[in-house]
């Protein structure tokens, strides 16, 4: 299953892997009458029965009203959110759209009914019917379709490649009945389709295909500026272009009054403003423009919090672990193998040698941070020493596709933090070098054959990365590597990443504890291709290929933390990446006119959904 933030970020836990149903009776045979289903888990059982009245980490009491003023980096060219081109404006899928299902953020990738009150699917999950909600209705009052379902799933399978990939086992969407749409697959048995189909954003098809208020015919193929309709709590209210948007809570919302939105949605508006400065964001927030902070950057943690309101308690500091229950993260530089450069794994190997993880933490971060080791870093999907068990048998499986180390060498970083430890590694660095035919001649590492000097670039999306890759390139070029930084803004960047043109780029992949079809689009052979997949380092592999099958397909919950495990340790093997770092804190900030549960949901901060003013009504 995908992993996102915000909305989105991933709640999981460890518990049997099976779908499990908030009603009575087991998943029908394909010719048996269908039992429908109010919500779906693909680990463990669902916590809350039918006809539940709310989520226990809400305020149900909770106040409505008041304005919410959030900022965020970069720009936006584009209400358009089925689209992979351009920059769309931050809330528009979050706010304004519904999707069949909503998640829970206190259970393992459990969701519920949202604009679909029900679900059904035959044994061997060929298929899955979504029934809707004869009172879901869009913005206009007209009632949400079965018509609008399959727009929607074809639309964003036709112009968005995350969409196109995580869903290319859904074959087709049609319409079976007066509120129903079925979508069929071309696979059995794959537990997590029917609950990822309830992730996409349904868009209204009769706007989409009508004409705007000029008279001009609407294009869901292109950007757009016009403020687009939903059946969401909020609407768009105003926008500059590029600079802010602001969103309105609807009085005549459809769905306010249902249990999974009870004590959410609090907030009358909503409004993001646009900064291309996060020092200047920043900045803001400390001026009491914005009310709410999510700290990304240990040292101002530690040092940039003196000022007047946080002293005197009107700005509340909290770090929170809850977001990251739930996930697994690698943030790592990238190392692009479709440039020749990178396809050798011991030159990918000799680039981790360089970085010194430990002295940069001390001297940048406080000492914040811990080192990654594990594509699902800190949760039990993590492997570690040999490979033992049923991960072994799965590996032997595949033996003739994966490297002999995966089965006699622990994956380790090196460790640096002083002069011996540093200048040994890059010793070891310069030794896997000449194995893959690079020399140091003079004070440059050139190819023994042709006498090209190694370089690359290494490409960021914030100048708050730089102070990190600094370092990294100073040793590398003591080693003869001729390392280059390129920061960009925010359109620049996912343009360039979009299309796969980099050498190396600083990503974050967020996974969650029950991985499945998203694994193709992270490192699957059918994505390397794919502008705008998630395959950054542009890995193709039958080995890989073969365990990500394993992992989708694991019958039980033993079985997939094994496949894992093992996809993990032959992902660390080939040395794709270089891993960096990363906390197992959430570090929030927030001006004291908000207020929230005094519990935050387990796997999550809530925010804004459950949150809300403390000025309202008063």
């Amino acid at each position: 299953m995908q992993a996102a933030f915000g909305r989105a970020f991933f709640r999981i836990g460890a518990a049997a892997l099976a779908m499990t149903l908030a009603v009575c009776g087991s998943a029908r045979g394909q010719d048996a009458a269908p039992v429908w289903r109010t919500g779906i888990a693909t680990v463990g059982e669902l916590k809350h029965p039918d006809g539940f009245a709310h989520f226990d980490y809400v305020n149900p009491d909770a106040p409505k009203g008041g304005d919410l003023k959030l900022s965020t980096s970069g720009t936006f060219d584009t209400f358009n959110v089925v689209l992979s081109r351009g920059e769309a404006a931050t809330g528009v899928s979050s706010l304004v759209y519904d999707t069949l299902l909503k998640s829970a953020e206190d259970e393992i990738t459990a969701s519920y009914g949202l604009l679909a009150e029900g679900v059904s699917y035959p044994d061997d999950i060929s298929e899955a019917t979504f029934r809707l909600r004869a009172e879901a209705k869009w913005a206009d009052g007209q009632p949400v379709t079965p018509e609008d379902v399959v727009f929607s799933f074809e639309k964003v399978k036709e112009h968005n490649p995350l969409f196109s990939n995580y869903y290319q086992h859904v074959v087709s969407a049609e319409k079976t009945g007066e509120r129903d749409v079925t979508f069929r697959f071309d696979e059995k048995n794959n537990r997590e389709l029917p609950q990822i189909l309830g992730q996409f954003p349904i868009v209204p098809k009769h706007w989409w295909e009508g004409t705007d208020a000029k008279g001009n015919k609407r294009d869901i193929s292109r950007t757009t500026l016009e403020p687009v309709m939903g059946s969401g709590p909020y609407k768009i209210a105003a926008f500059q272009a590029g600079g802010s948007v602001r969103f309105e809570r609807r009085d005549d919302y459809w769905g306010k009054d249902l249990n999974v939105n009870v004590g959410q949605d609090n907030f009358g508006s909503i409004t993001y403003t646009f900064y291309g400065d996060q020092n200047v964001e920043f900045e803001s927030f400390r001026a009491g423009e914005t009310d709410y902070w999510y700290e990304t950057v240990a040292a101002r943690w530690a040092t940039g919090y003196n000022f007047p309101a946080a002293k005197d308690g009107r700005v509340i500091r909290e770090e929170v672990e809850n977001p990251f229950r739930n996930a697994g993260i690698m943030q790592a530089l990238a190392l692009n193998t479709r440039r020749e450069k990178f396809r050798d794994q011991r030159v990918r190997e000799a680039l981790n040698y360089a970085f010194d993880f430990e002295e940069t933490n001390r001297t940048v971060a406080f000492n914040a941070y811990s080192r990654i080791d594990s594509f699902f870093w800190g949760t039990e999907l993590a492997s570690s020493g040999l490979p033992e068990g049923r991960e072994l048998e799965i590996l032997n499986e595949v033996k003739d596709k994966v490297p002999e180390r995966v089965f006699t060498t622990p994956y380790t970083n090196p460790v640096g933090g002083d002069p011996q430890k540093a200048r040994s590694n890059l010793r070891k660095a310069l030794d896997l070098f000449k194995e893959a035919g690079w020399v140091l001649k003079g004070n440059k590492l050139v190819n023994a054959e042709s006498g090209e000097q190694f370089g690359f670039e290494i490409l960021l999306s914030s100048a708050k990365l730089e102070r990190w890759v600094l370092p990294y390139a100073d040793n590398l070029r003591r080693i003869g590597i001729n390392a280059t930084i390129r920061t960009v803004d925010d359109s620049q960047y996912t343009n360039r990443t979009r299309a796969f043109d980099y050498d190396a780029t600083w990503v974050v992949w967020a996974q969650s504890l029950n991985p499945g079809n998203e694994q193709s689009d992270y490192w699957g052979s059918s994505s390397v291709g794919k502008q705008g997949s998630k395959n950054y380092s542009g890995i193709g592999d039958p080995g890989i290929d073969a365990l990500i099958r394993k992992v989708v397909f694991a019958k039980d919950r033993d079985e997939l933390i094994a496949a894992t495990r093992a996809l993990d340790r032959v992902l660390l093997a080939h040395q794709y990446v270089m891993p960096l770092f990363y906390s197992k804190a959430a570090r929030q900030a927030y001006w004291n006119r908000l207020a929230h549960p005094k519990e935050l949901p387990y796997y999550g901060l809530g925010f804004p959904e459950v949150w809300w003013s403390a000025t309202a009504g008063k």
